[in-house]
C-alpha cells in the first residue's frame, strides 16, 4: 500500500492518495495534504467548516454526502466550493477530511 510522509509522519493511502487508516487524521494532516490539492496558504475557516462538515456527517453515516447536501447545509454554491477546493469536493475536500475514497456523486 503506498504511503505519504507529511509532517515527519507516514500515514498509509490508497492509489488515490485517499487516507487508509481513518483513525489517524488531525488538523496537521489536513494542513500539510492541502498543497497536494492545489491550496495556497494555510487552511482558512471557510475551509475548516467543510471538512469539520464532512468528519461529522461521515461519523454519523458512514458515506461523505452529496455535493449539493454539503453547498445547502453549508450555505455556499458549487463555485465557491470549487474555489475553496480545486480539484473538487469528493477528490480534495473528502481527502483532506480524511474520509475513504467516495463512491458515487459526492
Amino acid at each position: 500500500m503506498p504511503q505519504i510522509e507529511l509532517a515527519g509522519k507516514i500515514y498509509e493511502v490508497d492509489e488515490d492518495g485517499f487516507l487508509q487508516e481513518l483513525d489517524k487524521w488531525n488538523e496537521e494532516f489536513a494542513q500539510a495534504y492541502a498543497h497536494t490539492e492545489d491550496i495556497e496558504g494555510p487552511l482558512t475557516e471557510e475551509h475548516w467548516k467543510i471538512i469539520n462538515y464532512l468528519r461529522d456527517y461521515f461519523a454519523k453515516f458512514g458515506i461523505a454526502p452529496m455535493v449539493r447536501k454539503v453547498c445547502k447545509d453549508n450555505g455556499i454554491d458549487m463555485k465557491k466550493l470549487y474555489e475553496l477546493f480545486p480539484t473538487g469536493p469528493a477528490k480534495g475536500a473528502c481527502k483532506l477530511a480524511g474520509l475513504s475514497k467516495p463512491t458515487g456523486c459526492v
